[in-house]
Formats: C-alpha cells, sequence, structure tokens
C-alpha cells in the first residue's frame, strides 16, 4: 500500500500538487516526505524572507537574492514554506515522544 500510494503522491507533486488526501495513518510519513520542502527551498525561503525584511528596515521595498527581484508574492511564498517545514516538522519530533 505505502509503495503504491508513494508513486502516486510523488507524481501529483511533480505536476504541482502540495498535498494528498490520507485515509489511512500508515501512509503520514510517506505524505509528509514527498510533500514537504526540502532543506535547500527552505534555506532559501528564510533567505528571502530575511532580505525583504531587511529591505523594508533600510526603507526600501526592493530586493534581489540570488539575482531575482523579490517582491511580496514571494515573501508570502517563502513564509508558507517556513510554515509548511515548520509543522511538519513539529507532527516528526511530537511523535517521537
Amino acid at each position: 500500500m505505502t509503495k503504491v500510494f508513494s508513486l502516486r503522491a510523488a507524481r501529483g507533486a511533480t505536476l504541482g500538487f502540495d498535498g494528498k488526501t490520507l485515509i489511512h495513518p500508515k501512509t503520514i510519513a510517506a505524505a509528509n516526505a514527498i510533500f514537504a520542502p526540502s532543506s535547500e527551498e527552505v534555506t532559501s525561503a528564510r533567505r528571502i524572507i530575511a532580505a525583504h525584511a531587511e529591505a523594508i528596515a533600510a526603507g526600501t521595498g526592493i530586493v534581489v537574492v540570488d539575482g531575482k527581484l523579490i517582491e511580496s508574492l514571494h515573501v508570502q511564498s517563502a513564509q508558507q514554506t517556513v510554515a509548511l517545514a515548520e509543522a511538519i516538522a513539529s507532527l516528526d519530533h511530537g511523535s517521537q515522544s
């Protein structure tokens, strides 16, 4: 069951979906692993958030990160990425207690 689930979930992630409906607890870990942002994505998101905050503090609303102009929509997406990663991490840590 988990292998078929993982293949289907991975296909969904490749197509741009950000999650999958779960009906069995055994699929939670696989879904979290497949749909969680990578450590590189989280690092990039944190850099975008920090750079934008520094630009706002300096009185400018414009910032470039890795050669890309960052706007509010990018910051919102970065915040969602970090929030998702933190939510999954807290679930993973909570299940070990």
